[in-house]
């Protein structure tokens, strides 16, 4: 059942998504088919990561069983399918933010959020080029 809710969760924020980009384009007087055919296509490619995500959760589990550690098979699914997910959901629900900033540039929360978040993306962007850059040494 877990994996019908994340699965339902992502499809339902691409949509939101390609909504808001579709309305924020009207509103720009900038519809392109390929943009939109573009950007479809990025939601199916995110739907493929969620569903192998999912697959992978199940194939570990299943694995662990196999080989008398359930419990730890099972952390390490979980943790796979859930940092994807998390990892969608914070991608999708930014870009539903920037889709109705550029659509309505008055809106200052959801500028102010939009801000936050790319603090977020940024420290995050440069813990991992600390870490790879570490590695290369």
């Amino acid at each position: 059942m877990k994996y019908i809710i994340m699965i339902t969760i992502v499809v339902g924020l691409a949509l939101a998504d390609f909504i808001t980009g579709l309305i924020k384009a009207c509103i720009k007087r900038d519809v392109s088919s390929q943009m939109m055919r573009v950007g479809g296509l990025h939601k199916i490619l995110e739907l493929v990561i969620m569903l192998t995500s999912c697959g992978l959760e199940i194939g570990i589990t299943e694995l662990g069983k196999y080989y008398q550690s359930p419990k730890l098979a099972e952390i390490t699914g979980a943790i796979a399918a859930g940092g994807v997910f998390i990892w969608i959901v914070f991608m999708e629900i930014t870009s539903i933010l920037e889709n109705y900033v550029e659509a309505n540039p008055d809106a200052k929360w959801a500028i102010w959020m939009l801000k936050k978040l790319r603090i977020f993306q940024q420290k995050e962007l440069e813990k991992e080029e600390e870490k790879n850059g570490s590695k290369k040494l």
